[in-house]
């Protein structure tokens, strides 16, 4: 049974949360807790298990694609609802170690200097794009509206698929400027 109302019902949460995520990550990104006296260690042991976080993500994207080819929707709606949860994740530890740490500037030169800013900025574009797909492609599986879910899904699944592997890419590339 498709639930219409379910979708209408979501759509604001969905633009609010497509709002308000960006901009509160955005306003924690400059905010350093010692500012305000805060005396914590900066968390830096966490890029590397955020970075994870988004290899994981991927492996866990793929996999859902391939539970709902082989028609497994139930594995599909657990793989999918663990990859919500992994970017909650990333995003939480993310915060952290910025609110605690100074951003790491790369270091490289040439020619590897711009393919690290094309994808760091792709990266950063398409997390942000990826938030409301994320959120309308799982409530049109909650309303049972699968032939909608599914031709949003074929734009959401790349384009997650990418910021999470970018992620990763974006991580070994800085991470040997990190100061720990």
């Amino acid at each position: 049974m498709e639930d219409h109302s379910l979708e209408k019902k979501y759509s604001k949460y969905i633009i609010a949360v497509s709002i308000i995520i960006p901009v509160v990550v955005a306003i924690l990104f400059g905010i350093k807790l010692k500012d305000f006296g805060i005396d914590v260690e900066p968390l830096s042991f966490l890029p590397p298990i955020y970075a994870t976080t988004n290899g994981i993500t991927a492996i866990v994207l793929v996999w859902a694609v391939l539970a709902i080819k082989k028609g497994n929707q139930k594995l599909h709606e657990r793989l999918m609802t663990f990859a919500i949860a992994l970017s909650v994740a990333f995003l939480v530890m993310y915060v952290a170690y910025h609110m605690t740490s100074d951003s790491t500037k790369f270091g490289g030169e040439g020619a590897i200097r711009y393919v690290y800013f094309i994808i760091l900025i792709t990266h950063i574009l398409l997390s942000i794009a990826i938030i409301p797909l994320v959120l309308i492609t799982y409530v049109r599986a909650l309303a049972e509206r699968f032939d909608r879910h599914r031709k949003i899904a074929k734009i959401t699944f790349p384009l997650w698929l990418y910021v999470a592997v970018t992620g990763v890419i974006v991580y070994l590339m800085i991470s040997p400027y990190y100061v720990y």
